[in-house]
């Protein structure tokens, strides 16, 4: 294995609740009610709809809820959550912590360094420095791959929260039978004093539509044993995966750190080139400023 490399789980396509719009000359985020399914194709106008997207509408109805499973019993497989700083100008990540330590670029080098959270950390100032999570899951009805998943990605506080939770603690009601639990992802609205009272959307994880909790725990097991019976090792999966992702020290490639920016980022990505290039020089002093 290529060391430097994260490995992570094979990706068909994109799960979003919003989308990237070109508004007087920028590319702009914007947040949609409804969840959108796109494949790993973006032209011009905009990432090309999955095949799922129109078949999970039932006609025109806005999509708020997608029926998944998951691929490991680890929630923090399924679920990567960190604090993330980007390079403005090129998308690369700069330092990507816990709360307790930190993974930075520094003039010597990849460093591992206290990271004291966005709030205590001097070089996070200005909002550089935001959660960041990527949830893996497999939607039902894709049955050509049985590993692929679709990737959410997020920095809202009120989706990795919720999702962090629900997944701990389906694991645990579940007897650790967490990727064979029947879930799906749902669209929940909120007001609060910070958004001036108007609705904002965040993704939560539920059971199944139409079944009770004690109903999904029945289905689990069954599906656990049928697995078993067939030779499926979730444990060898789940190390797998849990190699792969220490492989490397950032998730996202220079490619997909762009698409980040551009979509989570807007206030440093849309910036001019000129004062862009400008708080980059100044972002990286800092970095390179510090020692272990």
């Amino acid at each position: 294995m290529i060391k430097g490399l994260m490995i992570t789980p094979p990706t068909l396509g994109r799960i979003a609740i919003g989308r990237v719009v070109e508004k007087k000359g920028k590319r702009l985020p914007e947040k949609d009610d409804q969840f959108t399914i796109t494949s790993q194709v973006q032209t011009k106008d905009g990432w090309i709809l999955h095949p799922l997207d129109e078949a999970l509408r039932d006609g025109n109805k806005k999509l708020r809820t997608i029926p998944i499973k998951l691929l490991f019993n680890e929630p923090e497989l399924n679920l990567r959550a960190e604090y993330s700083m980007f390079d403005r100008a090129s998308g690369r990540p700069l330092c990507v912590g816990n709360g307790e330590t930190c993974k930075r670029y520094t003039n010597s080098g990849m460093q591992t360094l206290a990271c004291p959270s966005p709030e205590g950390c001097d070089i996070a100032q200005g909002g550089h420095c935001k959660p960041y999570g990527r949830l893996n899951v497999r939607i039902e009805g894709e049955a050509e791959d049985e590993l692929g998943t679709f990737i959410f990605r997020t920095t809202g506080y009120n989706s990795i929260r919720t999702l962090a939770a629900r997944l701990n603690y389906y694991q645990a009601v579940s007897g650790g039978l967490l990727a064979c639990m029947p879930l799906e992802l749902r669209l929940r609205g909120k007001s609060t004093t910070m958004s001036y009272r108007s609705a904002i959307y965040y993704v939560d994880m539920t059971i199944r539509d139409g079944l009770s909790l004690e109903e999904a725990i029945s289905e689990a097991k069954a599906l656990h044993e049928q697995r078993l019976q067939a030779g499926y090792d979730q444990r060898a999966l789940d190390d797998a995966a849990r190699l792969g992702f220490s492989n490397g020290a950032f998730e996202d490639s220079n490619e997909e750190s762009a698409e980040v920016m551009e979509e989570f980022y807007p206030e440093q990505s849309s910036t001019s080139p000129q004062t862009n290039e400008t708080a980059t020089q100044s972002l990286v002093s800092k970095l390179n400023a510090i020692k272990s």
